[in-house]
C-alpha cells in the first residue's frame, strides 16, 4: 500500500470500513465505526437481513449513503476494547476485499496508539498480490487496494503518525518476504537473493546508513569450510553462497544476530521428496528474507541496536556430485556431520552461520535462527503457530512478548536432554538425524550442539506458517506470509530500549 493518512474529519472517500460484532445477546450484532457516526438502526436492519455474523474474515458490503460504499469487516464477540491482532486481522480482511478499488476509509474502535498501529499495519498487509509472472492473465486482475485513510480522534498526535509510518515500512518490507518466497525456483537462486539484498542496501544508502554487505562465493565457502552451506549446495548447478548484512550504527550498546535457511528449492536431494507438495519448497528460503528484511527495516527506522543478519543460501539438488546419505562434511569450526538424510539440509546449514555469527567483533546479547526446518513442526503445531526453542529462558519470554505484539503465534517447545543421544553418530562427531518422533525438537537440539551455553539463543522454526497453501485469511494471503519478520523487528526495538 502507497500511503495511509489520518484523518478526524469527515469522511470524504466513497468507501468507509467499519467493524461488525457479535453483541452480547444471542443474534444480535453491533456495528464498531470509532470515531465515524452511523445511522446504526436501519443499518443494523440491512445486515441482519442479509445474514451477516459479525463473525472474523466476515466480509458485508452495504451500499452507503453519504459513501458509496459500506464495508463491514467481522470483530468477532463484542469487547469493550479489542486485542490488536483483532483489529489487525479485521483491517486486513477488508483490505483484501477491496482489491480493484483506489482508496478507502476505515473507522474502527481505537482507543490507544497501539490499535491505530495494528488497523494501519492490517490495513498495508491485506493489500497485497503476486502478479509478476502472470502474462495474458494479468490484465483480470484487480490491483490491490492502494491507499486508506484511517479515521480516529488520535490523528493528530506526532505519535500516532510515526507508528503509521512505521506499519507503512512493515508493510514494504512484509512485501519483499512475500515476493521473494513466491518467487520460482527458476528466477530465485542463491546468487540473485543475494545480489537483491546487496542492491536494496545501496538504495537504503549503503555505509550512509550504517550498512555493509558481504557475499562468500562457492570458492568462499569450499576453501573457508563452510561444509555444511557448501555440501548442501554442491550438487546444484546454482551454486550456494552466504549473505551478509551488518547495521551498525553509532553508540548502539546491544547487538543481535539473525540467521535464516535459505534453501532456495529443496528436492530433499538423494532422499528425494514425493511430487506431490513438491513446489511449494520454493519457500524453504523464509527464514533467509525475513531475516534480510528485518535488517533493513531496522536500518529503515534507525534503530540504535546493532544487527548482524546472516542467510544461509543453496540449493539441495540431486545430481552427480550431489550428497549422499552417509558422506560425512566438516562443518564451520570443525565439528564433523553424518549425513544420513539429505533431507535433513536446513540444519546443516544454519550450523554454519551460528558458528560464522558468533565470531561478531561486538559481543552478541542474542542470537535467533530462523528456519521452516521441520515438517514435524507442522505436525504438532498446525499451520498458523510456529515453535521456539532456546537455552535461555529469559530470552524466549522476552521474545514472546514482541512476537504477541507484533501480532504474530509463536508457541515454546522444549528441548529434551534425552533425545540428543538419538543424534550420535559412529563414525562422527554426530548424525544430522535423530529420533522420527519429537522430529521438531531434534532438530533443535542439533543446532544447540553451535551455540556456548552462555549465549542466550532462540530457534524459530516456522515450517507451516511460513507459506499458505489454504484460504487467504484475516492480511495474510494465499502463498508466503512473511511470517517472523514482524517479531523480528519488535524484539530489535524491546532490546535497544533495555
Amino acid at each position: 500500500m502507497k500511503s495511509i493518512r489520518l484523518s478526524d474529519a469527515l469522511v470524504s472517500d466513497d468507501i468507509l470500513i467499519v467493524g461488525l460484532a457479535k453483541g452480547a445477546k444471542a443474534d444480535t450484532l453491533k456495528i464498531e465505526s470509532g470515531s465515524v457516526s452511523l445511522d446504526e438502526k436501519s443499518l443494523l436492519a440491512a445486515l441482519n437481513d442479509l445474514g451477516a455474523t459479525g463473525a472474523a474474515n466476515e466480509i458485508t458490503k452495504l451500499p452507503g449513503s453519504t459513501t458509496r460504499l459500506l464495508i463491514f469487516t467481522g470483530l468477532g464477540e463484542a469487547k469493550k476494547d479489542y486485542a490488536h491482532e483483532v483489529l489487525r486481522r479485521a483491517a486486513g480482511a477488508a483490505s483484501r476485499a477491496l482489491a480493484g478499488e483506489k482508496s478507502a476509509a476505515i473507522a474502527l474502535p481505537t482507543t490507544a496508539i497501539e490499535q491505530v498501529a495494528a488497523v494501519a499495519e492490517g490495513m498495508t498487509l491485506g493489500a497485497y498480490a503476486f502478479d509478476e509472472f502472470r502474462g495474458s492473465s494479468k490484465a483480470e486482475r484487480k490491483a490491490p487496494l492502494t491507499g486508506a485513510t484511517i479515521h480516529t480522534k488520535m490523528a493528530n498526535s506526532a505519535e500516532t503518525k510515526a507508528a503509521v509510518k512505521r506499519a507503512v515500512i512493515i508493510g514494504e518490507y512484509t512485501k519483499l518476504v512475500r515476493d521473494l518466497i513466491n518467487t520460482p525456483p527458476s528466477h530465485l537462486t542463491p546468487d540473485s537473493f543475494s545480489k537483491q539484498f546487496a542492491a536494496s542496501v545501496k538504495k537504503l544508502g549503503g555505509s550512509a546508513a550504517h550498512l555493509k554487505v558481504t557475499i562468500l562465493n562457492e570458492k568462499q565457502l569450499r576453501d573457508g569450510g563452510y561444509g555444511g552451506i557448501y555440501g548442501v549446495g554442491q550438487g546444484s548447478a546454482n551454486p550456494p553462497r552466504l549473505l551478509h548484512i551488518a547495521y551498525n550504527p553509532p553508540k548502539a550498546k546491544k547487538k543481535l544476530a539473525f540467521i535464516g535457511k535459505g534453501i532456495t528449492f529443496d528436492t530433499g536431494g538423494y532422499a528425494l521428496k514425493p511430487a506431490a507438495g513438491m513446489e511449494a519448497m520454493k519457500s524453504d528460503m523464509s527464514g533467509a528474507a525475513a531475516v534480510s528484511a528485518a535488517i533493513l527495516a531496522i536500518a529503515e527506522l534507525k534503530l540504535p541496536i546493532a544487527i548482524d543478519a546472516w542467510a544461509a543460501m543453496a540449493e539441495n539438488m540431486i545430481s552427480d556430485n550431489a550428497t549422499r546419505p552417509s558422506d560425512i562434511h566438516t562443518m564451520y569450526g570443525g565439528k564433523t556431520i553424518e549425513v544420513l538424510n539429505p533431507d535433513a539440509e536446513g540444519r546443516l546449514v544454519m550450523a554454519d552461520a551460528l558458528v560464522k555469527a558468533q565470531e561478531s567483533k561486538m559481543k552478541l546479547d542474542g542470537i535467533i535462527d530462523v528456519a521452516t526446518l521441520t515438517g514435524a513442526q507442522v505436525v504438532a503445531l498446525g499451520t498458523r503457530t510456529s515453535a521456539v526453542m532456546t537455552n535461555n529462558d529469559e530470552f524466549r519470554a522476552q521474545f514472546l512478548i514482541a512476537a504477541d505484539q507484533a501480532g504474530e503465534d509463536f508457541w515454546p517447545m522444549p528441548l529434551p536432554e534425552e533425545l540428543r543421544a538419538s543424534l550420535d553418530s559412529t563414525v562422527a562427531d554426530m548424525a544430522n538425524i535423530g529420533d522420527r518422533m519429537g522430529g521438531m525438537l531434534v532438530a533443535g537440539l542439533f543446532l544447540k550442539e553451535f551455540i556456548p551455553a552462555e549465549l542466550p539463543w532462540l530457534h524459530l522454526d516456522i515450517a507451516g506458517p511460513a507459506y499458505n497453501e489454504a484460504k487467504p485469511h484475516g492480511y495474510t494471503p494465499i502463498g508466503g506470509t512473511g511470517i517472523a519478520f514482524r517479531s523480528l523487528l519488535r524484539l530489535a526495538e524491546i532490546t535497544s530500549e533495555k
